[in-house]
């Protein structure tokens, strides 16, 4: 990996044609590390032709991924629609619905990440709040309460909780509170624990895949 990641932007988009998947998977890695808006155009042509092989589900994460570190707004049309196709792979939503939310304008925000709830997938949904998350998107009181309504009915094991406590750092309200309270004396550690961080107002920081 080390070879990958001293790529250029220039070699980084030449190798997303590479004959092999992990090649252009550590190239769409590179490519969302540096975050560079110039590398959208390619990138949204390598999804196109890497949906094509569900084998390659971890590659088309990493583009998805890059699309969105990238700020590729046109690829939102092409994101959206993969959004509703089946995948056996579900990673592949997670990185969807994030992407749903880093490509939206400010103005949209709030009706991409309703969307990404509304459509059933879980995944998608996770994606979208970890989106919210890692931006430290503030949301306004009607969408904290539709977030929190969505999640009120699961189970006390379900991860979905996560990355809604992890965001509520920022989030005011004593119905927040509550959430985060009652996520914190949970059964998950990892829900718990971030919880308590944002009870405190504090964000951690995380590195997903």
């Amino acid at each position: 990996m080390g070879f990958e990641m001293a790529l250029t932007l220039d070699e980084a988009v030449g190798q997303l044609g590479h004959r092999l998947s992990p090649k252009r998977r550590s190239a769409a890695l590179r490519l969302r590390r540096l975050a560079d808006p110039a590398a959208g155009p390619s990138l949204l042509e390598a999804l196109q032709r890497e949906v094509r092989d569900t084998r390659t589900w971890e590659t088309q994460y990493q583009l998805v991924m890059a699309l969105g570190a990238c700020g590729h707004r046109p690829a939102l049309g092409l994101i959206r629609e993969l959004a509703q196709r089946p995948f056996e792979a579900t990673m592949v939503y997670t990185a969807l619905g994030d992407a749903v939310i880093r490509l939206s304008t400010p103005d949209e925000t709030v009706h991409s990440l309703r969307w990404c709830l509304e459509t059933g997938t879980p995944m998608l949904a996770d994606g979208a709040l970890r989106a919210v998350a890692m931006q430290r998107l503030v949301l306004d009181a009607a969408t904290i309460d539709y977030v929190l309504d969505f999640l009120d009915p699961l189970d006390a094991h379900d991860g979905l909780r996560f990355w809604a406590a992890a965001a509520a750092a920022g989030w005011p309200g004593p119905r927040v509170t509550e959430f985060l309270r009652g996520c914190a004396a949970g059964p998950r550690v990892d829900v718990a624990d971030a919880a308590a961080s944002s009870l405190q107002g504090k964000y951690q920081t995380y590195s997903p895949l």
